[in-house]
């Protein structure tokens, strides 16, 4: 019975070895599967990028406010807000204050004085020939000392008259010079090619030259866009002009627009780092917007790229 027992156990120890290579061989498989996992995932966070994240908000890059140039009443507006206008177009008319009788008045008033100088000029011209005159007679003491100062008179007085109409002649040509400019500036043109984005001009307003109000009209060009992101301040200072900044908004759901950082703006925005608050910085870069698909005060989740993914090495194994 024993030697069954032992030759049972020595056939149990052969089949143990037989099978001990095939559980090594597993392990060391399991092993090595493992830490090839472990290097996988630490290369995929290594080259991971780096970002800055943010929260901003879409805003025209290029646009003009457009006010009257001259006091009088709207007279028309052919433009409506949507509408997209050419640069030189004509977006407003206004009816000057200054009428046409007026300009023609003073037009008539002109035409006088111009007669008038010509007139004085004569008168100037003969007083000082009298008074040349008198001058020599006076060296040869063969004319009175009265005639002498009556022509000295004379001649002063011309002169004085000439002065005076000159005088009048500026002034009213200064005058003439503003109706006319002000009569040309009564057609509104658009400052450059874009779209009307806000209209605070009906017809038969009345306008002045200078109003501190809300612009008349504003024409923004929507083929790129501005993106004003508020970037914390222990961030901000890892960012770099033209580092990429990528941005999705809620409104298009799973696409993402691409731009290079312009500008860090070196003041606080405004309503932060005060009593206590955090304080953060507005960054601004562009996107371009060819088919008009982004708009102004849309809400923008913005990504700053620190440190790119790296590219792969050409033949690496």
């Amino acid at each position: 019975m024993t030697a069954v027992l032992n030759e049972v156990k020595l056939m149990n120890d052969k089949k143990d070895r037989a099978h001990r290579p095939t559980r090594l061989a597993a392990a060391a498989l399991v092993l090595a599967l493992a830490a090839n996992l472990s290097l996988a995932q630490a290369l995929e966070t290594a080259e991971a990028p780096q970002t800055v994240d943010a929260i901003g908000k879409l805003q025209f890059h290029r646009f003009a406010d457009v006010n009257a140039q001259v006091a009088g009443q709207i007279k028309d507006v052919p433009v409506a807000v949507g509408d997209a206008v050419r640069e030189g177009q004509l977006v407003m008319e206004i009816s000057p204050a200054v009428r046409a009788n007026q300009m023609e008045s003073n037009r008539a008033q002109m035409a006088r004085l111009r007669a008038e100088l010509a007139d004085q000029q004569a008168q100037t011209d003969f007083a000082e020939s009298q008074f040349k005159r008198q001058t020599q007679l006076k060296a040869q003491n063969a004319t009175r000392e009265e005639s002498f100062e009556s022509s000295r008179m004379n001649v002063s007085s011309a002169r004085a008259r000439l002065d005076s109409i000159n005088a009048q002649i500026q002034q009213l040509e200064a005058t003439l010079k503003l109706d006319e400019e002000s009569n040309r500036q009564k057609q509104v043109l658009a400052p450059l090619s874009g779209t009307v984005v806000a209209l605070n001009a009906r017809v038969g307003q009345t306008v002045g030259v200078g109003q501190a109000a809300l612009p008349l009209m504003r024409i923004a060009d929507l083929s790129q866009m501005t993106v004003q992101a508020r970037v914390a301040e222990a961030d901000v200072t890892r960012l770099k002009r033209g580092m990429t900044a990528n941005f999705q908004t809620p409104g298009y759901p799973g696409r993402t627009w691409s731009g290079k950082l312009r500008q860090v703006l070196p003041v606080p925005a405004d309503g932060t780092g005060e009593q206590g608050k955090q304080t953060f910085y507005n960054v601004l870069f562009e996107v371009d917007n060819p088919e008009q698909e982004l708009m102004s005060g849309m809400t923008a989740k913005v990504q700053f790229i620190i440190q790119p993914k790296p590219a792969a090495s050409v033949g690496a194994p």
